[in-house]
């Protein structure tokens, strides 16, 4: 294929972070970011790769059609515009593609309205990601548009593992199952970690640590998906920044019922006044080892509860997996928070677990071993790269039709 250019859209309610890469050789040409859409101080900043100079841009864009607009606009003046015969297909970030969607897919008008129909489950993502494919389908009709879907990577998950233990009937009227989300970054790093081993993906199996804002957990048995720790929303498992993870159902019944709470108003509370941010007010880890390093004892308490949950599901996938060769830490707080990594990790010699102080405390852009030369279970660390991976996955399905 002549054409080796892939623009990669992620579409949020009011923003639209994109790249551009040229998949002969995985370089990034263009990176960029709209913000603020439909404000009058909206602001988009662009970076070509060729010189690094960023350029920003404030003022009013009133919708997405116009931000894609003035995403093409920059680009053309680097040379890389949206009309470039170089580009071969548009890759979106879809955050739930349901059980149907299991791997990437050239989107049409039959997939589009079932991403639609997903939109009860995702009420918060989907809606923006359709209205970034639809206006990007306006803008380049003949380019082959692509959906790369967060929740594929664990549609390999066995039943076992997907379904929750409510009436069955209920679940599949309401489409209630375990769905997990970051796949896309779950299938990149479990397969450099292999890679990182000096095996293929197939003869290992890895536990995947994805520590941001969101946090996610999965095992991965021979480069498949068999549990995850989000489940029929983002909610669901580790602690997050700002939201619960695990919690008892019965705590919504009582807040609604002794708290006289409203169903958004717990919605709210679990979803974006929980995690770190309301166990301690903070929910930026640097900030929170800075505060534990000056004795604070609400930002320690924090912490411990952040890394006890973070344990148990680093000892319950090592159940499920029987087998594991290395635990994998990826994401802001999994890339640079050394003290997370040795925390988690610590008291799991038994488990053949360790991290070497040195190497865990060296500050690297790339993939690498923090656990002592002994160790039986590789700990490591793996920058994810969710852009090139859905660049890579788009690519690879256009260069087949």
């Amino acid at each position: 294929m002549s054409s080796s250019r892939v623009l990669v859209l992620n579409s949020g309610s009011s923003s639209v972070k994109y790249q551009l890469l040229d998949m002969s050789d995985s370089s990034r040409l263009a990176v960029g970011l709209v913000e603020r859409i439909g404000e009058e101080t909206s602001r988009l900043r662009h970076t070509p790769l060729a010189t690094g100079a960023s350029r920003e841009w404030t003022g009013p864009i009133a919708d997405h059609e116009a931000a894609l607009k003035a995403v093409a606009e920059e680009l053309a003046k680097d040379g890389l515009g949206l009309d470039s015969p170089e580009l071969a297909a548009i890759g979106h970030r879809v955050v739930h593609g349901g059980k149907h969607f299991t791997e990437p897919t050239v989107i049409d008008d039959a997939v589009l309205a079932e991403i639609e129909r997903l939109i009860p489950v995702a009420p918060l993502h989907n809606p923006a990601n359709l209205t970034g494919i639809r206006t990007a389908r306006h803008l380049r009709p003949d380019l082959p548009q692509v959906a790369v879907f967060d929740t594929a990577f664990h549609t390999t998950m066995p039943e076992s593992a997907a379904r929750y233990a409510i009436d069955t009937e209920t679940a599949d009227a309401h489409r209630i199952r375990r769905y997990g989300f970051h796949g896309t970054s779950h299938a990149y790093v479990s397969r450099a970690a292999a890679e990182l081993l000096g095996r293929a993906p197939e003869e290992v199996n890895v536990i995947v640590l994805h520590l941001g804002n969101g946090a996610s957990a999965s095992a991965v048995r021979g480069g498949k998906c068999v549990d995850t720790s989000m489940g029929l929303t983002p909610l669901e498992g580790l602690v997050m920044g700002t939201r619960s993870g695990d919690l008892d159902p019965a705590v919504i019944f009582h807040l609604a019922r002794v708290g006289g709470m409203s169903i958004d108003e717990i919605d709210t509370l679990l979803n974006k006044k929980s995690g770190l941010i309301g166990l301690c007010g903070d929910n930026d880890m640097r900030e929170i080892r800075r505060r534990i390093d000056d004795g604070d004892e609400r930002a320690q308490l924090a912490f411990d509860i952040y890394i006890h949950r973070l344990k148990k599901y680093i000892g319950a996938y090592y159940a499920v997996l029987g087998r594991v060769d290395a635990v994998v830490f990826t994401a802001g707080v999994g890339e640079n928070a050394a003290p997370v990594r040795e925390a988690a990790v610590a008291g799991l010699e038994g488990l053949g677990l360790a991290v070497d102080g040195a190497l865990n405390a060296a500050r690297s852009d790339e993939p690498r071993l923090v656990s002592p030369e002994y160790a039986r279970v590789k700990v490591a660390v793996v920058p994810t790269d969710e852009e090139l991976e859905i660049a890579t996955q788009t690519y690879a399905l256009v260069g087949r039709h």
